[in-house]
């Protein structure tokens, strides 16, 4: 599928904008700036995800790691471990199970949880919400208002919920019959059910759509930016480093590896959108004599406050049912999100997961056999336990001398994690399950990473103001999930997409006249 604007080579030296990475939130950037004429680069790491029957399977995507990075990171014990993560257009969005959550108006507040306190942000919900609604018209998310105890009052969904499978259908009426209230999951996909759209198949979440129907940030957002002619994409494109000018308060450059060759591309606005921890690398690296801790760290908070979800997958099993259902990916339970008369503090969110397959879980437990696995997923139900991660300074990305990532992260608010996965193995016992499976990637979960950047209104206190302008720099900008101060216990994606389109205004305003 050959996309206009993409070249083998910069057609220039010297742009408008330059945006490095095309996820959620550089992708999203280039699409809403594309009609203003400016001259716009996108540099962007890997390449094209092919359109394969590798995509679709499993052994393909969870064995021989297809298309993960090879890159190997450190822990905190100095380990190297292999990140989940990927380099190509899109970003990590290809791989994400398209679940596109809205972050909860409290979230937007302190919240006081088990083991310590979720911090305000600098902008309310209200400020955010109308870009929201911009966001999911954009990303074409399924929903229906109404079912979600933690949602408050919105506008409609742009599309209307995936009905439940028959077997999650009879699971929903159960859970209602408990007190729980589950909702539809807000999806984006694109055209399910139609000629040509969406198949609603088993392989979406950790999977890159063979159709191109999910919708992720190179449908939705960079294809649509490269139709037009002033956009301009360059893929297997490293950015090694900014260039600053001599007082150490604009960047000047990017330095690029490219077929090879190191270039050097001008911009006199620079924006990294290469997710929370490479943006936090890639300041690291731009180190000078002016800003010796690396750009725009006078708060020394680069790198620092990395967030991921406490996530446990779990999955009801019973000998002698067997699970039909191909999409069971559209419930979300949000009774346990906020602290209640039977709630002392927050726990989290549920949500029921894309099917497992036999050699996802053979992967945990390689000495039994595949057909053994295969026999159990093929009578289980999935679900993923999802809990805030609170910001701790301590946890943080550094950059070794020979240039490798170090992540250092010690995951907290456990106590309220384990009461939520205990909650819900209670709820699934009383749903007839035998046995219920949970798994958890604790240390080395690299998935919803944010807040290495942290926005805010005060320099000392935050790396970004809240348009995600770095303080230190006039013209260097960090659109993607660096900027959050907290993780909240939804899904990041929206919220990276929402805040990229409230930059992009305030940078067509402001920049780009």
């Amino acid at each position: 599928m050959p996309v206009s604007g993409k070249s083998r080579s910069p057609r220039f030296d010297r742009y408008d904008l330059i945006i490095i990475g095309s996820g959620a939130g550089g992708g999203t950037l280039a699409m809403a700036l594309a009609d203003t004429g400016a001259r716009i680069l996108i540099l962007e790491r890997g390449d094209f995800v092919p359109s394969e029957p590798e995509n679709w399977d499993p052994e393909q995507v969870w064995k021989f790691l297809r298309y993960r990075t090879t890159d190997r990171w450190l822990d905190e014990t100095g380990a190297a471990f292999q990140p989940y993560t990927h380099y190509n257009v899109g970003g990590n969005t290809k791989f994400w199970g398209s679940v596109l959550y809205r972050l909860r108006r409290d979230d937007f507040g302190e919240v006081q949880h088990a083991d310590g306190v979720s911090p305000a942000w600098p902008i309310s919900y209200d400020t955010l919400e109308p870009y929201y609604e911009r966001a999911e018209q954009m990303y074409q998310v399924h929903g229906e208002v109404g079912h979600d105890p933690t949602e408050g009052a919105r506008n409609p969904f742009p599309q209307a919920p995936i009905a439940h499978a028959a077997g999650m259908s009879a699971i929903v009426e159960r859970l209602r019959g408990m007190g729980l209230h589950p909702s539809p999951l807000p999806l984006g996909l694109i055209e399910p059910g139609s000629d040509g759209g969406c198949v609603l198949c088993n392989t979406c979440n950790s999977f890159p759509c063979r159709l191109g129907k999910k919708s992720d940030a190179e449908m939705c957002a960079v294809r649509p930016a490269t139709a037009f002619d002033n956009v301009e994409l360059l893929t297997k494109a490293y950015a090694r480093r900014l260039i600053t000018d001599a007082a150490g308060r604009k960047v000047e450059a990017v330095e690029v590896e490219h077929d090879g060759e190191v270039k050097t591309l001008h911009a006199p606005l620079i924006v990294s959108s290469c997710g929370a921890v490479h943006s936090a690398a890639l300041l690291l690296r731009s180190a000078t004599d002016v800003h010796p801790n690396g750009l725009a760290n006078s708060s020394d908070l680069v790198g620092r406050r990395y967030m991921a979800h406490l996530a446990t997958m779990m999955q009801g099993f019973h000998p002698l049912r067997m699970n039909h259902d191909l999409f069971q990916k559209t419930v979300a339970i949000n009774d346990f999100y906020f602290a209640g008369p039977d709630t002392p503090f927050p726990l989290g969110q549920i949500q029921s997961q894309g099917r497992t397959h036999g050699v996802m879980a053979q992967i945990v437990v390689p000495w039994i056999p595949l057909w053994a696995y295969q026999a159990w997923v093929a009578r289980g139900v999935d679900w993923l336990a999802m809990s805030e991660d609170l910001p701790s300074p301590d946890n943080r990305v550094t950059v070794e001398r020979d240039g490798r990532i170090r992540l250092t992260y010690a995951p907290n608010n456990e106590r309220a994690h384990r009461e939520l996965v205990r909650r819900f193995t209670r709820v699934l016992r009383d749903l007839g399950f035998w046995k219920v499976m949970a798994y958890s990637h604790r240390t080395r979960n690299t998935t919803h990473q944010c807040g290495t950047l942290v926005f805010g209104t005060d320099p000392k206190t935050s790396v970004l103001d809240p348009f995600c302008r770095t303080h230190d720099i006039d013209n260097l900008f960090v659109v993607d999930a660096s900027f959050f101060p907290s993780s909240a216990a939804v899904n990041p994606g929206l919220t990276i997409v929402a805040q990229a389109l409230r930059v992009a205004e305030h940078i067509r305003v402001n920049h780009l006249r």
